[in-house]
Parts: C-alpha cells; sequence; structure tokens
C-alpha cells in the first residue's frame, strides 16, 4: 500500500518561533508532494471591557479590536504567504476570533477541504501542559484528518 497522496494541507500558525519553523517544513513538503496550502490562525475572542477598564479608558472598542486582531493575523499569516510563494507552492489564508484554536483549526480544514494538517508541536510536559495546554494535542485527539506533527 502506498504513501496517501495530499493535495491541500493546512498549516496554521500561532506566529510562535517554533511555528515558524514548521511553516517552513510544511511549505517544503506542499512543495514536493505538489500540494497547495492554506494558512490559519486563531485570535482570542472579543472581550467586553470590565468597569475598572471603561473608568480607566483602557478598554478597546470592537471595532479596534477588530482591526488589531485583523493586523496580528495578517502579520502571522504573512510568514506563510512569503514561503509558498517563494515556493512556487498555490496559497490562500483564513483566520478566525476562537478561544479555542484546535477547534477552529479543525474546522477550517473540513471546511477548506484540506487532507492533512501539518504543524508545531511545542512539546509541552507535565505541569505546563496541564497549565498552557495543547492545541497540537487537541487536534490529534479531536480531528479526523490526518495531522503531522514537526517538532
Amino acid at each position: 500500500m502506498g504513501c496517501p497522496m495530499f493535495k491541500h494541507i493546512l498549516i496554521p500558525t500561532d506566529g510562535s518561533e517554533l511555528s515558524d519553523k514548521a511553516i517552513v517544513a510544511g511549505v517544503e513538503f506542499a512543495r514536493e508532494v505538489h500540494a497547495r496550502v492554506t494558512g490559519f490562525t486563531a485570535v482570542p475572542e472579543f472581550r467586553v471591557p470590565g468597569e475598572i477598564e471603561l473608568m480607566s479608558r483602557h478598554g478597546v472598542s470592537l471595532d479596534q479590536y477588530e482591526r488589531d486582531s485583523r493586523q496580528q493575523a495578517e502579520k502571522a499569516l504573512q510568514k506563510i504567504a512569503d514561503r509558498a510563494n517563494a515556493a512556487g507552492v498555490e496559497y490562500d489564508a483564513e483566520f478566525t476570533q476562537s478561544d479555542r484554536p484546535h477547534e477552529a483549526i479543525i474546522r477550517t480544514a473540513l471546511k477548506r477541504g484540506c487532507d492533512l494538517i501539518f504543524m508545531a508541536s511545542h512539546g509541552r510536559r507535565g505541569i505546563s501542559a496541564l497549565i498552557h495546554g495543547s492545541q497540537t494535542q487537541a487536534v490529534l485527539t479531536h480531528s479526523t484528518i490526518p495531522t503531522l506533527v514537526y517538532r
């Protein structure tokens, strides 16, 4: 039985250095198997400012938060776009607001018809993994789409 041929790869990023390394490897993999890439990132959901934030004028309006979120997402996704363009790999992107990035990753991969998720693992163990959680582990646990973890 041969190796499955992947045609559409989702590469999620959180903008970290480790994600940047996975982007390089993921785009190179896509180039080698002649697949297209969708870059993805999730930014935290808007929080209604509390009374103290409102009184101190440190609260951010929904409109400002939307603009800031889009800018943050575009900055993270630009790294994938640049790498894909340099490698001659077909590329598009999507971002969303979500406090549960693993769910947003899986939902986007399904919606976009991706047949592989290529993502980094931060390698958290023990207490750190319990406190911070692992989006990669959650994707591996809940996704029916094959997931390649770059370490």
